[in-house]
């Protein structure tokens, strides 16, 4: 099981539960929610997607309504096969 690094006072709604889903699996090193930031337009219910690769794994970019959070995710697993795992895991 990954390790998800909890150092925030603050979430987005319903974003740790996911990362607890995604943490259990076996491809997935560490998981660290960063910060957040309000954005224009609203995303309804809770969408993560894949915005850039970092060393080591890919930064997410989790929105709900007028707020996102960037999430970085260490991990061996490519672009497109992470997001089918986070697309599984929010619907």
């Amino acid at each position: 099981m990954a390790r998800l690094v909890i150092t925030h006072s603050t979430y987005v709604e319903g974003l740790i539960p996911l990362l607890r889903k995604l943490a259990t699996l076996p491809d997935i090193d560490t998981i660290t929610p960063a910060v957040i930031t309000r954005v224009r337009g609203r995303s309804h219910g809770l969408r993560l997607r894949v915005s850039s690769p970092i060393t080591g794994g890919h930064k997410l970019l989790a929105r709900r309504g007028s707020t996102a959070q960037e999430v970085f995710v260490v991990t061996r697993l490519s672009r497109d096969q992470l997001q089918d795992h986070l697309d599984r895991l929010a619907s």
